[in-house]
């Protein structure tokens, strides 16, 4: 249970925080540690982001920040969150990931930050923040859905599938739940066939060319988030969420 980090030209990082993948705040800056290390290391060509369980991400422990006084853990979970979503922007290498089951919050800050998605045919998409008293990763969100939708998921709550994405072109593939992972690597394979200063170079231009600074951008959200917990908001959403309202 934790974070894995399975070394190789096709270098996979596995998430599994059972029951749903909603990831504590060490286990934010643990995946964000496995995938720099993957980055850093010369054998990894690419890095392939996945998940053990029924879920790829449900964002991040809600109860670890109700059970804990204060905004300590609210902090740590939200510098985690940077750290993980920058790690994989920031990897060297292209990053795949293999998305199964909900991808959540947290989970879209990953699928959103990641070079491509490959998908299950049972995975879904949302960010349920706003009925959870926060806001995030609508930056990551709107790498993935166009414009209009991206704010009506935000205000709605409402999940798409990966068919949709599909039809956007920004997940890749949709397979079968039991060929995600082979599937996501035979991508990898294709990638890690190439010239691997070539493939570095291409990951550093391309992110150098991005219109919008991900990693700032996400930093705004997070600021509305802190608001609404000073002001009380988010910590009645998130009591509301445990309380089954």
């Amino acid at each position: 249970m934790g974070i894995e980090l399975h070394r190789g030209a096709v270098a996979e990082v596995i998430v599994d925080f059972p029951p749903v993948n909603a990831l504590p705040a060490a286990g934010w800056h643990a995946l964000a540690d496995a995938v720099i290390a993957a980055g850093a290391d010369e054998r990894t060509r690419v890095v392939v982001l996945a998940a053990e369980g029924r879920g790829f991400c449900a964002g991040v422990d809600i109860k670890e920040m109700q059970r804990t006084s204060g905004h300590d853990a609210l902090l740590a979970a939200n510098r985690g969150c940077a750290a993980a979503f920058a790690a994989v922007y920031d990897c060297p290498v292209p990053v795949i990931a293999a998305v199964q089951g909900f991808c959540l919050g947290g989970g879209v800050g990953l699928a959103g930050n990641a070079d491509l998605v490959v998908a299950a045919d049972d995975a879904t998409f949302g960010l349920p923040e706003v009925d959870r008293g926060a806001l995030g990763a609508a930056t990551h969100l709107a790498r993935l859905v166009p414009h209009q939708l991206m704010r009506t998921m935000v205000y709605t709550c409402r999940p798409v599938t990966a068919w949709e994405l599909h039809r956007f072109g920004t997940v890749l593939e949709v397979v079968p739940v039991a060929g995600l992972r082979r599937a996501a690597r035979r991508v990898a394979e294709e990638i890690a066939a190439k010239d691997p200063l070539v493939i570095r170079r291409a990951k550093e231009s391309l992110n150098g060319i991005d219109p919008i600074d991900v990693k700032r951008s996400y930093r705004f959200e997070q600021g509305f988030t802190f608001e609404l917990n000073l002001n009380g908001a988010g910590d009645r959403a998130r009591q509301r969420f445990l309380d089954g309202r």
